[in-house]
């Protein structure tokens, strides 16, 4: 018999004893809430996967009633309400999660993520880094990775170099990570190791029109025609409409 199933049934039969008197009151075990709690905060992911935001903020709301000390859950609410723009309820979710587990790598990486968002940079990269303290978080490159993004978006390039970096060697297939250091290599004039990071990123993930751009850049700078004039073709094929092919164009009028 499924899980969530056979606590449904506990759970009612439960129920069923509250109404034959004072005497037959059975509550919910502990561990019964706890699974009903997960389960529910599973199903709400899948209801927001699936774009269905009023199920899953639902389904959130329920896996509390059974556990209000759930932290997926309250870590997953704070993600919901973000999404929402409903600020004060997303860090009032995060802070509850965290309040719970303070350490709870998840919880820091996705409250780090979201401050970064709203520009409170310092503070988010904070709890960027003391995610990626516990040993045995697995996404301590996403979080390495997230850092960095953080500190770009705060004008300092050099420390997003280093958090890219290092999230590249936990990783060295982190596509996004990759598109990060081909952006700043070219940015920064490092047309050799840009288009290093360029070919590891195509290995690993797909060409978008930005990616296929800086390529058409950094082989104009490199001056392989050849190269430049297949990105060239790429983006004009695949990517017909977007901003990179008018600028591709308007590079050629001149």
């Amino acid at each position: 018999m499924p899980v969530f199933r056979r606590v449904l049934i506990q759970l009612a039969i439960a129920a069923l004893l509250v109404g034959c008197g004072p005497a037959k009151v059975v509550k919910p075990s502990a561990a019964n809430r706890a699974k009903l709690a997960e389960i529910s905060t599973q199903l709400g992911v899948e209801y927001i996967q699936k774009g269905d935001l009023e199920a899953g903020l639902e389904r959130l709301k329920r896996a509390l009633d059974a556990d209000p000390n759930y932290v997926d859950a309250h870590n997953t609410l704070g993600l919901l309400y973000g999404n929402l723009g409903q600020y004060e309820k997303a860090e009032r979710s995060f802070k509850r999660a965290l309040a719970i587990e303070p350490n709870n790598s998840p919880a820091l990486n996705n409250y780090g993520q979201y401050l970064c968002q709203l520009k409170r940079y310092d503070e988010g990269r904070k709890l960027l880094l003391k995610a990626i303290e516990n040993p045995l978080y697995k996404k301590s490159d996403t979080a390495l990775s997230n850092a960095g993004i953080c500190a770009l978006n705060a004008g300092d390039i050099d420390t997003a170099e280093k958090h890219f970096r290092a999230a590249l060697r936990i990783n060295p297939t982190l596509a996004p990570t990759l598109y990060q250091m081909v952006n700043l290599s070219h940015r920064n004039g490092r047309y050799l190791p840009a288009r290093g990071y360029l070919q590891r990123y195509i290995a690993v993930g797909r060409h978008t029109a930005k990616s296929l751009w800086l390529g058409v850049q950094i082989e104009h700078e490199l001056g392989d025609k050849d190269a430049e004039a297949s990105y060239e073709l790429q983006i004009e094929k695949n990517f017909p409409d977007s901003e990179e092919t008018r600028l591709l164009r308007e590079s050629k009028a001149q």
